[in-house]
């Protein structure tokens, strides 16, 4: 606070000898050491906060670190003029910030939160009753996020369904986006210039970046769901389950599941090989009807359980 309302900036001894916290403590013309180490981690939380700290050197005098002056522009850390939120907006703001819990989402939840806050506006406390939780259980979000927001190409091993192997694909990163509960990478592969979609799980061994990427313009997250959808659009199965079965009570609540006949549903998917794999999981309960390639996958997996286990 006391470095907002400056324009100029305070230096250290300013600000120890005069900002509450500190002042108590402060000797003039004493030892401060203990005082100025702790002035030092306080500089680190602000800007972990995400307030822009800056340090304007005196002027005919550069590198004279004694005499710096600290200050935190107001036009830097106030939201625009024409940006304004109502109470319900701030709940919803403050509820997307409290669901990430990993990585560096976490972080930078925190610092909207701080922004929030110092916006001064109550928020809808109903709403914040509720606590989602979105968790990342893929190595590879983090280092293909900041690859994003760095613009760097990538490079990462893949396995495909079917492939016993994986292979090195390096790509321009676009978006990541949650489908289906999963998280998938929209990218350009250098090599063909093509657009294609990675299912993070299916990233093997460790993601590498590299050189600054071409900038791509467009909503790439916008037209990776929609390539999504449209892909869960085409992909029809129909199953025959067994009445009041654990198969048939979950396969019913997905997302388009529709009864065509008494004990046979059509259901979407996205992967036909994690369908495969959530099928199988059910054993006797659910049988494929069509396509013939979903059926062949699920009985593959069955026949391979069958001699894993003898």
């Amino acid at each position: 606070m006391a470095l907002l309302a400056t324009e100029s900036g305070l230096t250290k001894a300013e600000i120890l000898s005069s900002v509450r916290g500190y002042a108590q403590r402060y000797a003039p013309g004493g030892d401060n050491a203990n005082l100025e180490r702790q002035f030092e981690r306080d500089k680190d939380d602000i800007r972990e906060l995400g307030v822009p700290l800056e340090t304007i050197e005196p002027l005919g005098e550069p590198g004279d670190n004694h005499n710096l002056r600290y200050r935190i522009p107001k036009g830097a850390y106030d939201l625009p003029e024409d940006v304004r939120f109502s109470s319900e907006e701030v709940a919803l703001l403050g509820l997307a910030a409290m669901a990430w819990r990993e990585g560096s989402l976490s972080a930078e939840s925190r610092r909207a939160l701080v922004k929030l806050r110092a916006l001064g506006i109550s928020a809808d406390e109903p709403v914040l009753g509720y606590a989602p939780r979105l968790r990342l259980r893929d190595s590879a979000f983090e280092p293909l996020t900041q690859a994003i927001d760095r613009r760097q190409l990538v490079r990462f091993d893949y396995l495909k369904p079917g492939e016993a192997r994986a292979r090195e694909r390096q790509v321009i990163p676009l978006a990541l986006v949650q489908y289906d509960g999963r998280w998938h990478l929209s990218a350009e592969e250098v090599a063909t210039g093509e657009i294609k979609t990675f299912l993070l799980r299916r990233i093997v061994g460790k993601v590498t970046s590299g050189r600054p990427a071409p900038d791509r313009a467009g909503d790439h997250t916008a037209r990776a769901l929609a390539g999504l959808e449209a892909v869960w659009e085409r992909g029809v199965a129909e199953l025959e389950v067994r009445a009041g079965s654990d198969a048939a009570l979950r396969l019913a609540h997905r997302r388009g599941t529709e009864e065509v006949a008494p004990g046979i549903l059509r259901v979407h998917h996205v992967d036909l090989a994690i369908l495969a794999d959530e099928l199988a999981g059910f054993g006797p309960e659910v049988l494929v009807v069509s396509p013939p390639e979903l059926r062949d996958a699920v009985r593959e997996r069955l026949e391979r359980t069958v001699a894993d286990h003898a």
